[in-house]
């Protein structure tokens, strides 16, 4: 009998899709710390790297009786944590564009009591019109809105398509805009 460190990659993978956890070890320990190198070099963070490489590991677990690599184990879960590190790094891009603009928009505008008063119904408004979304379609909006997941990992995470996903997100957007278009025209009235 064969130690998992003797086999190849791809006996490795043939035992993952049986649910080997011995298999899914030897990849992990195999692996880790290139993909781990390759993470850390482009984004220069510690935890962030870390983060990214056992997400992938998590993944390939969740997806191990359906996992099918054409070629080599390596350059798959090298080209695997290459996508992560780019998707990290637009993400993180656009969370510091959402707070400069947040720095701007408070350097520029007066914060008087009337405005927050409005900013505050506003958001509540826009939590009432949320909470009247079927429930799914309320998952799906709030896991791209308020975590910032992409549509495929919105499908993965909650088992649905990435049509499925497109339309929650179409359904939820054009609910928001019909409830929230009363408010704008009342606000516009008002001002």
């Amino acid at each position: 009998m064969h130690t998992m460190e003797n086999l190849q990659d791809k006996e490795l993978l043939d035992s993952l899709n049986k649910d080997n956890e011995n298999a899914f070890k030897e990849i992990f320990n195999r692996h880790w710390s290139k993909l781990y190198s390759i993470a850390y070099k482009r984004i220069k963070n510690k935890e962030a790297a870390e983060e990214i490489v056992q997400d992938l590991f998590t993944s390939i677990w969740f997806k191990r009786k359906n996992l099918h690599v054409e070629g080599s184990l390596s350059a798959y879960l090298s080209t695997a944590i290459r996508y992560r590190v780019i998707n990290h790094i637009y993400k993180e891009s656009v969370r510091e564009n959402h707070k400069e603009n947040l720095r701007l928009v408070s350097k520029q505008s007066d914060t008087s009591t009337e405005d927050i008063i409005l900013a505050n119904d506003l958001n509540l408004n826009i939590q009432k019109e949320i909470s009247f979304l079927p429930e799914k379609c309320r998952s799906v909006f709030e896991l791209s809105r308020k975590e910032h997941k992409t549509n495929r990992e919105i499908a993965e995470f909650l088992g649905i398509s990435e049509k499925t996903v497109e339309n929650h997100l179409t359904k939820a957007i054009r609910r928001l805009r019909l409830g929230l278009a009363d408010i704008s025209r009342i606000a516009s009235w008002l001002l």
